[in-house]
């Protein structure tokens, strides 16, 4: 809730669908969370866990949207952090959704906090849009979104800062994974 009373303003549909259209330079991602309970991936995730197939075609709108920012000349980075070993979602994530992102242009790097502490990061999701647009992505503790919310007048040098640390205290992911 922001702090001068008034109401969020949350994001859903073609409305919060426009930010990753519309962006012009770059879209950062924080992953804090170790699990995710996303509605549209539970068969998936529950497919991967019981040994199935990746089905074919898996991902390929997201990753048509990467690649299309990517020759734009646009970039998409992510930095997830995590603590071994790995949850089941976090497993799901490295064999069947990241390795795509990355072949399709992604930025995606590992902030492993398994033997080290944290090194200042939020414990708050959020995408960076532009280096100018904050969204906080809002969580229960069991993985299930809450929301989207558009940060208001965000304190854009913090949100900077934090992702320029996730990036400077992180792994590749093709490093990591190997």
């Amino acid at each position: 809730m922001p702090v001068d009373g008034s109401s969020p303003v949350l994001l859903d549909g073609d409305e919060w669908q426009a930010y990753f259209r519309d962006f012009e330079r770059s879209a950062f991602r924080l992953e804090v969370h170790q699990t995710y309970t996303m509605p549209a991936e539970a068969e998936t995730v529950r497919d991967f866990l019981t040994g199935g197939s990746m089905p074919e075609g898996f991902n390929v709108s997201w990753h048509r949207t990467i690649r299309d920012h990517t020759t734009a000349g646009r970039t998409m980075t992510r930095a997830k952090i995590v603590c071994r070993p790995l949850t089941p979602y976090s497993r799901y994530l490295f064999e069947w959704c990241v390795p795509g992102n990355v072949a399709a242009g992604e930025n995606y790097h590992i902030v492993d906090l398994t033997d080290r502490p944290n090194p200042g990061l939020p414990e708050q999701d959020f995408w960076l849009f532009d280096e100018s647009t904050v969204v906080h992505l809002n969580y229960r503790p069991n993985g299930t979104q809450i929301n989207r919310e558009l940060i208001q007048d965000p304190d854009i040098d913090k949100y900077l800062a934090w992702r320029d640390l996730a990036l400077e205290s992180a792994t590749p992911f093709s490093a990591y994974r190997t």
